[in-house]
């Protein structure tokens, strides 16, 4: 057989599916002589149409279908198919592939579909040189051999007859059977695509299932609701892949289960989208969670903010109070000084210090009685209105300053019953007020926040003014 780079198209289509009188084979010799190239001549009918896969094959006699073949030849398009010299076409075959045998073979048009579209007469491979048998017939014969021709030709006109109503039959048929293999061939597409769907699906169930076990990890509160689905969708998921290799029988058995897959990714869908909205909801706390930790962390940022202003002012009024106690200090020291020299003077003069603090000085109309006599008055009449204040010191507390009635016959009870009453004390600069001057000391409290400035330079005065009393007390 010839050896070709490109094995011809061939079909399993039998001999009543053919059509053999679309291409007609002329001149066919009854024999050809081996070791020669053989030409086959052949004509293309008007309605047939060749394409660029046609073969031409030699079939042994008796074959049933075309790929028992022994030899072939691809045939060559015409340039032109309406030009008469196109529907003549020739093909020639070599020596070298040619059978070798006595057996009759016939030249047959095959498509490139595999469909025989026509046969030439039988013919043998055998060498010039025999001999014709001459036969010798009697006139009896003869008429004999006649009368079975006209038998012969009368059935050949029937079987002629028979044989176009089969062709017109065997077109229908063909016909039929064409589009039969383009349903054929729509199903096998629907069903390449239903494959390819339902694997897509499965993939994605798979996929599904992974995301649902993951969230199912997550979520400890439905883990006990989806474990149920989750094993369902794993049984129907092993079942459906036990089932895939049964559902090829036929395209309405995998709608059907499609359809009932859909429900379910349907349901799935329901569920997800249920997760997503629970997921946004716990996003949105998280973010809400999240201002409310920025607004925290500001409002502690202001507060360490305030905290560092009142640390400055605090190591400010640090600074004013140590200057102030080594004022404190230096005037300590000049007091004590000034008692020295009082006490030096009081000596000097042969007056004692203690005997004077029980004087109680005279006075007219608030001031002092000096003696006519004297050009610069009474030198001892200061001596005697210093003594003055300690007197007036008892009807004061030594704590708040406040006053005590005139007309308290003891000071000193008065001022021990003052001293147990319930008094406010300034947290900051160490300022008492009684119990009845609450609003005072609230809004004493209040000026450190507001104007703390201000009120260390009232505290600094007062300061002052205390001490000026007292050296004027002394």
């Amino acid at each position: 057989m010839e050896e070709t780079v490109e094995d011809p198209p061939t079909s399993a289509v039998l001999l009543d599916h053919c059509h053999f009188s679309q291409v007609i084979f002329n001149s066919v010799e009854k024999f050809y002589i081996p070791g020669g190239d053989i030409t086959c001549y052949y004509t293309l009918t008007q309605h047939f149409i060749p394409r660029r896969k046609d073969w031409i094959g030699i079939f042994r006699v008796g074959w049933k279908t075309t790929c028992e073949y022994y030899t072939f030849m691809w045939v060559t398009l015409p340039i032109d198919l309406n030009s008469e010299s196109a529907k003549q076409q020739e093909v020639q075959f070599k020596a070298y592939y040619l059978p070798k045998d006595d057996e009759y073979y016939q030249f047959c048009y095959v498509d490139q579909d595999g469909v025989v579209r026509g046969a030439s007469i039988p013919f043998q491979f055998r060498p010039e040189n025999e001999e014709d048998t001459l036969v010798v017939t009697t006139q009896g014969e003869v008429e004999e051999i006649e009368q079975h021709n006209k038998e012969l030709c009368k059935e050949n006109r029937e079987l002629k007859d028979s044989c176009v109503s089969l062709q017109k039959q065997n077109s229908d048929m063909q016909a039929t059977l064409q589009k039969k293999q383009e349903e054929l061939e729509t199903l096998k597409s629907i069903n390449k695509k239903l494959e390819q769907t339902m694997k897509e699906q499965k993939d994605c169930w798979e996929m599904e299932l992974l995301q649902l076990k993951e969230q199912n990890q997550k979520m400890s509160s439905e883990n006990e609701k989806m474990g149920v689905r989750v094993d369902q969708l794993q049984a129907q998921l092993s079942n459906q892949g036990k089932e895939m290799e049964k559902l090829v029988q036929g395209v309405q058995d995998k709608t059907e289960q499609l359809e009932h897959l859909q429900e379910e990714n349907g349901q799935l869908f329901l569920s997800l989208t249920e997760q997503r909205e629970h997921q946004k909801k716990l996003e949105q706390t998280v973010e809400e969670m999240k201002q409310r930790e920025t607004t925290a962390a500001k409002k502690q940022q202001e507060l360490m903010d305030q905290n560092m202003d009142l640390s400055k002012r605090l190591s400010e009024n640090k600074m004013i109070y140590n200057v102030l106690q080594r004022e404190k200090e230096k005037m300590e020291e000049e007091n004590d000084f000034l008692k020295r020299e009082n006490s030096r003077l009081l000596s000097y003069m042969g007056l004692d210090c203690d005997s004077l603090s029980y004087q109680v000085p005279t006075s007219n109309q608030g001031g002092t009685r000096q003696d006519p006599g004297l050009v610069f008055g009474n030198p001892y009449s200061g001596i005697q209105e210093s003594s003055a204040p300690s007197l007036l010191s008892i009807k004061k507390c030594p704590t708040c300053k406040s006053d005590f009635p005139d007309d308290v016959f003891d000071h000193n009870l008065a001022l021990e019953q003052h001293l147990q009453t319930p008094s406010l004390s300034c947290p900051i600069c160490d300022k008492t007020f009684s119990a009845k001057e609450k609003q005072i000391f609230e809004d004493h409290v209040f000026c450190h926040t507001k104007c703390p400035s201000l009120l260390d330079l009232h505290c600094t005065c007062i300061l002052y003014s205390r001490t000026y009393s007292f050296f004027y007390e002394l």
